[in-house]
């Protein structure tokens, strides 16, 4: 009888993901390795794509996989509390985990790591979330009458237009803990030269929409997530793409902080440019966030022409308005980012009957938020 070969062991591992049994961590963990990368994923949930079961919040826990993997150049932390979990979990799990955990981390990352290889890490990636804007997201309209004068939020608002000089003002436990966990990043980089570079992602989540109202208005829910991609959603295969660009890029800049959303193509013209044609729609950019609020479907129309007659065939609608434009402009131009699923490509997509979507979302596919059914989260 020939002796059986044991299989060669894997190489050494170059990068830590976090979270690797969620959406993120999954396309991380299946994408990193086309780019000759090796991630060891950590969860405290087992999967396929999980190598060690364990909390980030446990520093034991984060200190041994430091230390038995000292080969570990770069680290991407999409572990988290989401925001379909601020109805099913305390304040406390929240504040365990996104911030004690992200805490946890980066001290491990900038002293064990280095004790051990004597190296300085190459990267510290923290996925974020363009919810750590919070009521900055909403354009409250100003009614004034003869006593008074009152900013409410209301559905004929304009859009508001987010990049990254905007001043978060988280609303719920979840983008406070996300912004919290971003100053701990920015701490750690001033505290220790960690190369920290944080991505504030926009929805990339397969579920329907938890907005019922946004739900009605759009039956089809593909409608719904094609539509997004002009202003508030991204491909998870872009945000993977994302990732690889900030970890070469992070000792280059040391620190940085980045919306990732697909390119907007509503690019209106500001007071400083000094031309104007039909790439642009012709409008300036207060004109252009107010007909986003109060008539989105001309906005689009005017932006991207094809859209009218695609949208009309699928049997197609709009939203009854668009609250906010999310401008990842930054990122390509800082980080070298260079996502391919736009709108444009997705409305092209849909006219020629092919698939929208990025090969690497639908090989991700849903997960779900919980063990039991939540609403739309979890069915």
């Amino acid at each position: 009888m020939q002796p059986t070969e044991e299989p060669p062991p894997p190489p050494p591992f170059d990068v830590l993901v976090t979270g690797s049994s969620g959406h993120l961590g999954t396309a991380l963990m299946l994408r990193l390795p086309t780019h000759g990368l090796t991630p060891l994923g950590i969860d405290i949930l087992p999967s396929p794509t999980t190598h060690l079961t364990g909390s980030v919040s446990d520093p034991d826990f984060v200190t041994s996989v430091l230390s038995c993997n000292p080969s570990i150049r770069h680290i991407i932390h999409a572990a988290t509390l989401h925001k379909p979990h601020v109805g099913t979990h305390t304040h406390r799990d929240f504040i365990d985990t996104n911030i004690t955990g992200t805490s946890i981390l980066l001290q491990a990352a900038a002293t064990t790591a280095a004790e051990i290889t004597r190296l300085p890490l190459s990267s510290f990636i923290f996925i974020s979330t363009t919810s750590a804007f919070g009521t900055a997201l909403t354009q409250p309209i100003t009614t004034t009458n003869t006593t008074t004068t009152t900013s409410t939020p209301a559905a004929a608002s304009a859009a508001t237009w987010i990049d990254e000089s905007v001043r978060g003002d988280p609303k719920n436990i979840y983008g406070l803990t996300k912004s919290a966990a971003e100053d701990l990043c920015l701490l750690a980089h001033r505290q220790h030269s960690l190369p920290v570079i944080v991505l504030r992602t926009s929805r990339f989540f397969p579920e329907d929409d938890d907005d019922h109202h946004r739900r009605a208005a759009t039956p089809d829910p593909h409608n719904l997530k094609v539509l997004e991609l002009a202003h508030r959603r991204v491909d998870i295969s872009d945000i993977v793409d994302a990732c690889r660009c900030a970890m070469d890029r992070a000792a280059h800049l040391g620190w940085g902080r980045y919306i990732i959303s697909a390119p907007t193509p509503f690019v209106a013209h500001t007071d400083t440019d000094t031309d104007t044609d039909t790439d642009t729609g012709g409008m300036d950019r207060d004109t252009l966030l107010r007909v986003l609020g109060e008539r989105p479907q001309e906005a689009f129309a005017r932006f991207v022409p094809e859209v009218e007659p695609i949208f009309r065939d699928k049997g197609w609608g709009y939203t009854p308005r668009v609250d906010r434009v999310y401008d990842s402009s930054r990122a390509v131009r800082e980080l070298g980012w260079t996502p391919q699923y736009t709108f444009e490509r997705a409305v092209r997509s849909v006219r020629d009957g092919e698939e929208w979507r990025s090969p690497l979302t639908l090989e991700v596919g849903e997960k779900g938020y919980h063990a039991t059914p939540t609403g739309v989260y979890t069915k």
